[in-house]
């Protein structure tokens, strides 16, 4: 009599709902083989794809078959045996040699005859057609979601994997710490090592809520994709995701990374104000150097012919200078708040002469259109000659660029003073937290962006502040924000304002 092997098998990447799971399998074929009398002698499960040989369970069965264990196999089709030529030819030559005498299937007819056999072989070949044709169309999708500027796999650190479209989205929680890495990085104050750590303690992390590792850090510094392109097959493509940073500050981060002067992380840790400022006495660079458990800054004083006199200062002593430094260019809480306030009634005013200038000047492009339509139609009905419609042509299309270009200026500034108003605000605000804050590179970093002319001399820092931090900080050291007087809050906010405007580029 006919025994059986009863064989299950369900991968994970077979994305096909139609194949029953490997419970409802069993199922259904027990109840097969009871209906026709079939004795299952043993049961074998497998979830392992079939799309290349090697699957270790459907091994020991076929060689169980060839030693005798029985001459017969029960499956719920024969793409459950085979995905590929190497399997599907084992399993019909052990039909030819006699040794698998039959095979049964709920959902496909076979017997031990050449028909049976040649149907058996379509079978294979129509699974192994499946595979590959599935194969071929995710590559051919793959590519073409690389065309659209869509990169594709795992997103890396600061972006997620929209589950619905498929795209790479910003992660709301990581996607600024990463912003953040790169401008560290890109003051030349951090190495690997300790800008990991710094970042770590900032908030940045895995997704597994891990500490990222010093080739992570690295990877996330080299990956194009933080600044709008993407690598495919070691091809660099344009991608439609939101940059995390610019092209300029990567490019910073690479000449920082392949460079050989990149600082050490024990000049990192002991001397974090190193590079800040410049001596006020011979304009030489001020360096730092640890005696009996302190660090000190001096100047260096490799000027020839000038000799300096200016001494040591104490890491402490100086730290406290640039604490109440940047105190001087914050902004008390209640001032901001109702410069704030006042932006937001600029701009539901702005907005309205905003849209009617826009909406004259499209007015003033559509007449110049039909003025050109106009010129064109009379010169072809010759009611002016060539020479007058070309001058007066000319005249009307010169208008109409100007207008263009006009609108096209507008737009590209629009309110966008307001916003930089409003980001200063706020950033002059957390100033004082600058200043409280324990990490020295924070403070060296705020001074480097908003400071200039930063010089150590007498034991006492100078800094100067561009624009409009100047303006904070001589109001503050002239008025010191007295409370309640109108007129200085007025210049204060309309000097911002202006200064804000005036960088758009007027």
């Amino acid at each position: 009599m006919d025994t059986y092997f009863l064989y299950a098998r369900k991968s994970t990447d077979e994305p096909d709902r139609q194949i029953l799971s490997i419970e409802a399998q069993i199922t259904e074929l027990k109840e097969y083989a009871e209906r026709e009398h079939l004795i299952i002698k043993q049961t074998f499960i497998e979830s392992q794809t079939a799309k290349e040989p090697g699957r270790p369970i459907f091994n020991d069965m076929l060689s169980l078959v060839e030693k005798g264990g029985a001459n017969g196999i029960l499956a719920w089709h024969p793409d459950r045996l085979a995905r590929n030529s190497v399997d599907g030819g084992r399993v019909i030559y052990l039909t030819d040699t006699e040794k698998l005498t039959t095979l049964k299937f709920p959902t496909f007819w076979f017997d031990a005859t050449p028909q049976g056999k040649f149907m058996l072989n379509i079978a294979f070949g129509q699974s192994k057609y499946y595979v590959d044709n599935l194969s071929e169309n995710v590559k051919r999708g793959l590519r073409q979601k690389v065309r659209r500027g869509e990169a594709v796999g795992v997103a890396p650190t600061g972006y997620l994997n929209e589950i619905v479209s498929h795209k790479m989205v910003k992660d709301p929680e990581r996607f600024r710490l990463v912003r953040k890495m790169f401008e560290m990085y890109a003051t030349g104050n951090y190495s690997i090592k300790s800008l990991r750590e710094i970042i770590f303690d900032m908030g940045l992390v895995s997704r597994h809520d891990k500490k990222l590792s010093n080739s992570n850090v690295h990877k996330i510094l080299t990956n194009p994709m933080y600044y709008g392109a993407f690598l495919s097959n070691g091809e660099l493509f344009a991608g439609i995701h939101e940059p995390c940073v610019s092209k300029k500050l990567f490019d910073s981060v690479q000449t920082i990374l392949t460079s050989k002067t990149c600082p050490k992380k024990r000049s990192e840790k002991l001397f974090p104000l190193r590079g800040l400022f410049a001596c006020g006495e011979c304009d030489c660079s001020i360096t730092a150097e640890s005696k009996k458990g302190h660090s000190y800054y001096r100047c260096t004083k490799k000027k020839d012919g000038i000799k300096c006199s200016q001494r040591y200062i104490r890491e402490e002593l100086l730290t406290e200078q640039i604490n109440e430094i940047i105190q001087k260019v914050s902004l008390p809480k209640d001032l901001a708040d109702e410069m704030l306030k006042q932006l937001e009634k600029d701009e539901s005013v702005t907005a309205q002469s905003d849209a009617l200038f826009a909406q004259k000047t499209k007015n003033e492009i559509k007449v110049c259109d039909e003025k050109l339509d106009t010129l064109l139609d009379a010169h072809l009905e010759q009611a002016i000659t060539r020479e007058e419609y070309t001058v007066k042509k000319n005249k009307v299309l010169s208008q109409k660029i100007d207008l263009e270009q006009k609108l096209k200026d507008f737009e590209r500034k629009g309110n966008a003073w307001l916003e930089l108003s409003k980001k200063f605000i706020l950033t002059a605000h957390q100033a004082e937290n600058v200043a409280l804050e324990e990490n020295l590179f924070v403070k060296k970093d705020f001074l480097k962006k908003h400071g200039s002319n930063r010089l150590l001399a007498e034991r006492r820092a100078r800094v100067d502040f561009k624009k409009p931090w100047d303006f904070v900080f001589d109001c503050k050291k002239t008025f010191e924000f007295r409370r309640g007087d109108p007129d200085t809050k007025n210049l204060l906010r309309e000097e911002i304002f202006a200064q804000n405007a005036f960088f758009l580029g007027d």
